[in-house]
C-alpha cells in the first residue's frame, strides 16, 4: 500500500463517515488533510488517508467496492472484509485492523471498509528470490495455523469442471483437457479447515526492511483447505516468473508447515479451474506496480508449462 497516485477530493458523505468512524474509535476531534489512490488495486477502490487529531498525523486505508457485477455476485463484501479482519486480528496475523465498514454503501455513499494502514510496500521482482520466497512461504504458514472456528465464511470453487470446454488459446489444449477432467471427475479430497486467504499472492504482501511487514486485501477470505492459498499463489508466481519459482515456493511452504500439510496436485489444478474465464491475461495490477516485460502470450505460455508441470505429479 504504499504506491500511490493522486486523486480527486473525496465526496463530502465519505468524508463525513470516515470522521465518525474514527470518533467512535475513539480519536477526538480528526480532520481529514489529504488523501491519494492506491496503486494495484483492480476490483475496488484503494486510497490512502491523512487524518490530524490532536496535532498528530496518522495514515488510514478506505476501500469503496464499486465493481456492480462482483456486487451482483456478493451484496455483502464490505461486510465479508471486515470479518475477515477480525479473524486475522485474533490470530495475531500482521494484517490491516479494522477500524469500521458500510455494508451497503447507505452511510458512505457505495460499500466501504476502514481500516489501519500498514508499514511496507509490494516486491513483485526481488532481489533476492530466495529470502522473498521464504518469506512469502513462511507469512502463508502462519495464516494457515489459526483454524477460526467461529469463522461462518466457508470455502467454494469459483467455476464448474463439468461445464469447461477445450482451452483453445492454449498450444497443449489437451493438457488442459486433462487438468480439467482430473478435476471433474476426481472426489474432493478430505481437508482440514483453516483460517484461508484466497487471495494471497505477491501483490498482497508488504515488505518492510527485507521481512513481510503485512498482509492485504482480504475481502475473499474463509475457512478452507491450504492447497487452495498454496495453488493459488503458485499460480501467481508461474505467470510472473516460471513454474521453477512457483515449485520452489512449495517446497518453502512445505518447511514452514511440516507435517500438518500434505500436498496434493488436486489443489492446484483445482486452483488453476477456477481462473479459466478465458484466455490469459497480464494482471494489471502488475503493471501497474511497475513490472514489464509481460504480455498476453508470455502469460499462456507460462500457464501451459505450468499445468504440464502439475499433470507429472498426479
Amino acid at each position: 500500500m504504499g504506491d500511490y497516485e493522486r486523486e480527486e477530493q473525496l465526496s463530502p458523505q465519505l468524508r463525513n463517515w470516515m470522521i465518525q468512524s474514527l470518533q467512535e474509535r475513539g480519536i477526538s476531534g480528526p480532520e481529514l488533510i489529504d488523501s491519494a489512490r492506491l496503486k494495484g488495486g483492480i476490483s475496488s477502490i484503494l486510497h490512502r488517508v491523512s487524518v490530524e487529531a490532536g496535532g498528530d498525523r496518522s495514515e488510514w486505508v478506505l476501500r469503496q467496492f464499486h465493481d456492480e457485477q462482483w456486487l451482483s455476485m456478493e451484496r455483502d463484501l464490505a461486510l465479508h472484509e471486515g470479518e475477515s479482519l477480525q479473524q486475522a486480528a485474533s490470530a495475531g496475523l500482521p494484517a490491516p485492523r479494522l477500524v469500521s465498514w458500510d455494508e451497503d454503501g447507505r452511510l458512505a455513499g457505495r460499500p466501504a471498509v476502514l481500516m489501519t494502514k500498514l508499514e511496507g510496500s509490494v516486491v513483485l521482482v526481488p532481489s533476492d528470490t530466495e529470502a522473498w520466497l521464504d518469506g512469502l512461504a513462511a507469512s502463508l504458514a502462519d495464516v494457515h495455523r489459526f483454524e477460526a472456528p467461529d469463522f461462518q465464511r466457508e470455502y467454494f470453487s469459483y467455476q464448474d469442471a463439468s461445464q469447461l470446454g477445450t482451452q483453445h488459446w492454449s498450444s497443449v489444449p489437451e493438457a488442459w483437457d486433462q487438468a480439467i477432467a482430473y478435476v471433474r471427475d476426481q472426489p474432493r479430497p478430505e481437508f482440514r479447515r483453516h483460517l484461508i486467504h484466497r487471495d494471497y499472492h505477491p501483490a498482497n504482501v508488504l515488505w518492510d526492511g527485507g521481512v513481510v511487514s503485512g498482509i492485504v486485501d482480504w475481502v475473499n477470505a474463509c475457512r478452507g483447505p491450504a492447497g487452495v492459498d498454496l495453488g493459488h499463489c503458485r499460480i501467481n508466481l508461474a505467470m510472473l516468473h516460471d513454474a521453477e519459482t512457483a515449485d520452489a515456493f512449495l517446497a518453502r511452504y512445505e518447511q514452514h508447515a511440516g507435517k500438518d500439510f500434505q500436498y496434493d496436485p488436486y489443489w492446484d489444478l483445482r486452483s488453476l479451474i477456477d481462473i479459466l474465464f478465458g484466455p490469459p491475461q497480464v494482471y494489471e495490477g502488475w503493471t501497474d506496480l511497475g513490472v514489464t516485460g509481460l504480455s498476453d502470450a508470455l502469460m499462456a505460455e507460462r500457464l501451459d508449462r505450468y499445468v504440464q508441470r502439475i499433470l507429472e505429479k498426479i
